[in-house]
C-alpha cells in the first residue's frame, strides 16, 4: 500500500501514509486538539504525568516541542507505586528519555508517601479493593499534591482510554463522573485541584504506539500486571471486540460523547470536590479516598505520611 500524500510505502492503512506523513499527521492532531480547547498555553507551568510508557513518552515529547519552555517551566512527574518488574524497567527509561532530552524529573513513590509499594499493600491482603481502584486512588492523591505552583498536569490518556471510561460510567450508570470527563478534565476550576489536561485525546492507541515506534522512543510496550483484574480490562475487550467487526464505533462514541459533554457539565454545574478534613486536598467527601486507604495501611504500617 502507498502513502495517499506520496508514493512512498505506507506505515498505516487507515489514513494510508508513510513515516513522514504519518509523523506529521499525528503532531498535527495533537497540537489542533492543544489549540482547540485551549488545553495549554505557550505561559503555562507545565506538569507531565508521566509513566515511561508511549503515551506519556509521546505527550511529553510533544508538549516539550509545542511549549519550547524556559527552565522550571516544565517538569515530568513520575508516580513509583512499586510494581516489581514493572515500574522499575519504565521508571529506568523514563530517566534516561528525560535526560536526553534535559527534562526535569521528579518522582514520588507510594512507599515514601503510604509506608509500602503497592505490592506489599495487595500482599497484606487487608484492603478488599481490586489493585486498580487502590492504585488509582493513590496516583491520583500523589499527582495532585506533587504537581502544586504548576498550571496544568498533561496525561497521555488517548481516545481508547477515554472510550473505556465513557463506557464504565455509563454500565455503572455515574453520570455525574462523565461530567468530567473530556479533553480538559474536571467541571470547572477549583480550589487545591490542578487542572489535568488529555492532548492525545483524539489519537488511537494504535496511532500512538506507532508514533512511539517510529520515533525511536525507548519504552516498553508491557502492560501493568494488575490490569488483568479490572473492569477497564473487560470494558477494553469488548470496545476491541465491537471495533474489529465494526471499524470508527471508537471514533464514532467519543464524536458522540462530545457533542453530548456541554449538557452534562452544565446538568452537573453545581457540583464539584470539597476540601479532605485531614490532607486539604480536593475531595468529594468529608475524607478522601487516599486518607481513607491510608488509614487502612497503617493497620500494617506505621510509617504513613500524608
Amino acid at each position: 500500500m502507498k502513502c495517499k500524500k506520496c508514493k512512498e510505502n505506507a506505515v498505516l492503512a487507515d489514513p494510508a501514509l508513510c513515516k513522514k506523513h504519518f509523523l506529521s499527521y499525528y503532531e498535527k492532531k495533537v497540537s489542533d486538539t492543544i489549540k482547540k480547547y485551549k488545553l495549554i498555553s505557550k505561559s503555562d507551568k507545565v506538569c507531565v504525568a508521566t509513566s515511561g510508557g508511549k503515551d506519556s513518552t509521546a505527550v511529553l515529547y510533544l508538549v516539550q516541542k509545542f511549549l519550547k519552555p524556559k527552565k522550571g517551566q516544565l517538569q515530568a512527574l513520575l508516580i513509583d507505586e512499586g510494581i516489581a518488574g514493572y515500574r522499575d524497567h519504565t521508571a529506568k527509561d523514563l530517566k534516561k528519555f528525560c535526560s536526553e532530552n534535559d527534562i526535569e524529573l521528579k518522582i514520588a513513590s507510594f512507599k515514601g508517601s503510604f509506608g509500602k509499594t503497592l505490592d506489599k499493600i495487595l500482599k497484606s491482603g487487608r484492603i478488599r479493593l481490586k489493585p486498580c481502584t487502590i492504585c488509582g486512588t493513590l496516583r491520583r492523591y500523589l499527582l495532585n499534591k506533587h504537581a502544586k505552583g504548576f498550571d496544568i498536569i498533561v496525561t497521555g490518556h488517548n481516545r481508547d482510554d477515554e472510550c473505556q471510561a465513557v463506557m464504565m460510567n455509563l454500565l455503572r450508570q455515574q453520570t455525574e463522573i462523565l461530567a468530567r470527563l473530556g479533553p480538559m478534565t474536571g467541571m470547572a476550576k477549583r480550589k487545591g485541584f490542578v487542572q489535568r489536561v488529555k492532548p492525545l485525546y483524539f489519537c488511537s492507541e494504535k496511532e500512538t504506539a506507532l508514533y512511539a515506534l517510529l520515533m525511536g522512543f525507548d519504552v516498553s510496550f508491557n502492560e501493568c500486571p494488575n490490569i488483568i483484574d479490572s473492569y477497564r480490562a473487560d470494558v477494553r475487550e469488548m470496545l476491541n471486540n465491537h471495533e474489529s467487526r465494526h471499524s470508527g464505533a471508537k471514533q464514532g462514541i467519543i464524536e458522540s460523547f462530545i457533542r453530548e459533554l456541554p449538557k452534562l457539565k452544565k446538568q452537573y454545574s453545581g457540583s464539584g470536590p470539597a476540601i479532605c478534613v485531614k490532607c486539604g486536598e480536593p475531595s468529594s467527601d468529608k475524607v478522601c479516598g487516599a486518607c481513607s486507604l491510608a488509614a487502612q495501611i497503617r493497620t500494617c504500617s506505621n510509617t504513613v505520611r500524608i
